[in-house]
């Protein structure tokens, strides 16, 4: 079952728990796409194949805000929105450490390790690099957890996650970029908090925002 935060005859956004795939890898493991089918098919009692196009994709331990295309059409126009960086992402991320400075703009050539799927960030400009860029700053502390606001200007492979290890504010329970221990349930706390974008048919701006997971690591937040 999939939580539907918005839909139309075009669109289809909801709230991806951690842990699940958006799109098919080498596990086999059923994905959002999957399920996204399975709820249009059931609801509209469609026969045979079912369209659904994932137009962005977050991190399998990451949760919040994904938008999937209905139609074609509508998948060809929202690709062009994230390919042209007209759309605005906000996520939440939950630290251990106080960033410093509270707030700031982080700057990396990324460079990506696909078979051991990790991300390496440099601070200079390098040739095999990407270059990747987001704002953040401070909103709330309670204790030992400090939680983030996070604006990415561009979208490259685990940005948000090495950059805040590169800040030495590992995300919680990201092992693979320095965190001390895992959580519970395997996720990060990195949620995707809310989508800005303009709808592919009707021309206007959408926002959409995702509910906090059940997660305790969330609760001082809420």
């Amino acid at each position: 079952m999939i939580e539907v935060l918005f839909e139309d005859n075009h669109v289809l956004a909801v709230n991806k728990p951690a842990g699940l795939l958006v799109h098919g890898d080498e596990t086999g493991d059923t994905t959002l796409a999957d399920l996204a089918r399975e709820y249009i098919r059931e609801k509209y009692n469609k026969p045979g194949n079912v369209f659904v196009g994932v137009v962005h994709r977050l991190d399998r331990p990451v949760s919040g805000v994904v938008l999937l295309a209905k139609t074609s059409k509508a998948l060809a126009r929202l690709n062009e929105l994230f390919r042209n960086k007209k759309t605005q992402k906000t996520y939440w991320a939950v630290v251990h450490k106080r960033p410093q400075p509270e707030q700031g703009t982080l700057v990396h050539w990324l460079v990506k390790d696909s078979a051991k799927n990790i991300t390496k960030a440099f601070a200079k400009e390098n040739k095999q690099g990407q270059r990747a860029e987001l704002h953040y700053q401070l909103i709330s502390s309670h204790g030992d957890a400090h939680l983030l606001e996070v604006n990415p200007i561009t979208g490259r492979p685990h940005q948000i996650r090495v950059q805040l290890a590169s800040l030495r504010c590992p995300i919680l329970g990201d092992l693979k970029y320095g965190a001390a221990r895992p959580l519970p349930d395997k996720s990060i706390a990195l949620h995707a908090r809310q989508l800005q974008f303009e709808h592919p048919t009707l021309k206007k701006p959408i926002t959409i925002s995702a509910p906090l997971p059940a997660n305790p690591v969330w609760s001082p937040f809420r």
